[in-house]
């Protein structure tokens, strides 16, 4: 390190003061870093001096850096789009990377001919810049609703024809005959007609509809008055289905008024999610969420790398942008996205009112999000993948469709519980959920209920109601609970098909111990990491967050019912502390007043009518609950 600062120090003396853009690169010549700088050397200085101070993700490039070059700017807005057009062509794996996702594809209207279609595509491509728009991103099932609802309501050509080449070929399809197009094939149809329900359709998804829908409106009262009732109830039918369409839209205004994107961001130890809400006219007209490994990045400069990507790929991009952070050169940012939008787009952290419960409800969602992501994992195929990995590292004789996992939660000696959590294919799969009131254990030992639980579970794996044999069985606890339970695994077949899973000093899910007491550690600091080739990467990323997502789920389903055995805990000891009631008495009150708010609002009247309840008792309950009176 030290040859090399003395190396780039010559280099660093001969560069000006001034703003710009520099390309780090390995030792292969490949750019992995690009960054942009007010001051060039300076920033420069700062990777390779003696103690190069950062993040993990800067300090882990800074090891891989063997050359830089640089590109001067007249000024930092210059410095910026440089910077982001560097990134999106080089792509370097040290930076923020918006990357497409094909389990969210989009609807692509091609506005650059003259007869515009329809289509789905699984990323935005570079004819965005000819014009074409994209809408989404969409889940699968969503998209399919919505070109569903934009069938059922703009009379469009969804066959295969290709126009104007195609046009009086062939007799029109059936959708024209019953009026769900206005037949372009016919060639009666002018170019300028049908880009006006082309120009309909694209304010639809832009969120402005209500002007289509007045102009509906009116249209189905005109034909009626010309006692053209067939062309009134077709009109009718879309209006039907614009307004249910409008129903399931998220009212976030009842004004009807608003138009802004909302960025709402919330991460975990291993990933980040962005949640875009799309507001249009006082309601979320999309949603959308965006998924980041978690590298040591700021909130702030995720969202400046989000901002310069996200809406440079030809989406609209609204007066305003909400936002939970406000992003690294905050002014330039807003200045290059209102350049690119033609008028002024202001960036905007709100801090009460309406717009800071639009921003509520975004982070609310970018959990959720960012919680069924980490359960469900990527696609099906993924899952499969991540699957196989598990199957091969544990050395599992067969491929680990059900997957159980278990964990015991306690509060010291009392409220002992355990609980049984599934994955089926890689998804929980919570009807199979199972709680444990632990039975035979008493005291705080681990070992001790985990055998219990074990033991009561796979004595009823004939049964087949208590749901499939597992082929791989996980157990919240490191090489203790393996070599602990060994016996009762290997009596049940399991002496090969269960391990440990495992946290480090700050609880995050740190990897595996096998049936042999072989320790697999899937979560790695950034110098084992870099070390890694790729695939090795991404394999162990996906089983650690596979094993994340089971090892808290289990956790979480475990804590669940130790919570209500402590409620029902403090609930007799509550009752029980008052003279003269017991057990027995106790559970009359309950019974008649059902719950312990409804014995604390009773009256001493209300309490004296309880069947068996001497006077003096019943006093004492009434004073216990009012004592301030």
């Amino acid at each position: 390190m030290s040859e090399r600062s003395s190396g780039f120090d010559v280099r660093l003396d001969l560069i000006p003061e001034k703003p710009g853009v520099y390309l780090m690169k390995d030792a292969q010549g490949e750019v992995i870093y690009v960054g942009k700088a007010i001051n060039l050397p300076r920033r420069l200085r700062s990777y390779f001096g003696q103690n190069p101070q950062g993040n993990r993700k800067v300090l882990s490039m800074i090891s891989h850096i063997e050359d830089f070059s640089y590109v001067l700017c007249a000024n930092e807005l210059e410095a910026l789009i440089l910077e982001n057009n560097l990134i999106k062509q080089y792509q370097p794996r040290y930076n923020i990377l918006l990357r497409d996702d094909k389990e969210y594809p989009y609807i692509k209207i091609t506005l650059n001919e003259p007869y515009p279609r329809v289509l789905k595509s699984f990323h935005i491509e570079e004819d965005h810049k000819e014009g074409v728009r994209y809408f989404g991103p969409y889940q699968s099932g969503d998209l399919q609703r919505a070109l569903d609802a934009i069938y059922e309501i703009f009379p469009l050509k969804r066959c295969r024809r290709v126009l104007p080449r195609d046009i009086g070929k062939e007799r029109p399809c059936l959708y024209y005959y019953i009026g769900n197009c206005i037949g372009p094939c016919l060639g009666s149809v002018s170019v300028e007609k049908y880009r006006a329900v082309i120009d309909d359709l694209v304010n639809f998804l832009d969120g402005k509809s209500s002007e289509f829908s007045q102009r509906l409106e009116k249209e189905m009262q005109d034909a009626a008055e010309r006692l053209e009732f067939e062309e009134a109830a077709r009109i009718r039918d879309r209006l039907q289905a614009l307004n249910k369409l409008h129903e399931r839209q998220v009212i976030v205004n009842p004004e009807q008024q608003g138009e802004a994107d909302v960025l709402a961001l919330a991460g975990n130890d291993n990933e980040k999610a962005i949640q875009i809400l799309k507001i249009r006219e006082g309601r979320i007209i999309s949603t959308g969420t965006y998924f980041f490994p978690e590298r040591g990045e700021s909130d702030a400069e995720l969202y400046q790398f989000f901002l310069l990507q996200y809406y440079s790929r030809g989406q609209i991009i609204p007066p305003e942008i909400i936002l939970s952070e406000l992003p690294d050169n905050e002014a330039e940012i807003a200045q290059l996205l209102s350049e690119e939008a033609g008028r002024k787009i202001n960036l905007h952290r709100p801090q009460r009112g309406l717009k800071r419960r639009w921003l509520e409800m975004g982070e609310l969602n970018a959990r959720e999000s960012l919680i069924r992501h980490t359960l469900v994992g990527g696609g099906q195929a993924d899952r499969e993948q991540t699957l196989a990995d598990l199957q091969t590292c544990l050395a599992l004789d067969s491929f680990p469709r059900r997957i159980e996992a278990y964990d015991i939660a306690n509060l010291g000696k009392d409220d002992l519980a355990a609980s049984m959590v599934v994955f089926v294919d890689g998804k929980p799969k919570r009807q199979d959920y199972r709680h444990f009131k632990l039975k035979r254990v008493e005291g705080q030992d681990d070992y001790a209920a985990m055998r219990e639980v074990l033991e009561r579970r796979l004595e009823r794996l004939p049964e087949e109601n208590f749901g499939q044999k597992p082929q791989l069985i996980l157990l919240d606890g490191g090489l203790g609970h393996v070599n602990a339970l060994a016996d009762i695994m290997v009596r049940y077949g399991y002496d090969k098909s269960y391990a440990g899973m495992v946290k480090d000093d700050r609880h995050r899910s740190r990897g595996l111990i096998t049936a042999k007491g072989e320790a697999i550690q899937l979560r790695h600091d950034h110098k084992v990491a870099d070390n890694l080739d790729t695939a090795q990467r991404n394999r162990d990323l996906a089983l650690l967050r596979l094993v994340t997502a089971i090892q808290d789920e289990a956790h979480r389903f475990a804590g669940r019912l130790q919570k209500k055995l402590g409620q029902k805990r403090n609930l007799r000891w509550s009752l029980e502390e008052i003279p003269g009631i017991g057990p027995a008495r106790r559970k009359t009150l309950l019974q008649h007043f059902k719950t312990l708010k409804g014995v604390s609002s009773a009256s001493l009247e209300e309490i004296e009518q309880v069947p068996g309840l001497p006077a003096e008792v019943a006093a004492a309950v009434y004073q216990h609950f009012h004592e301030e009176e």
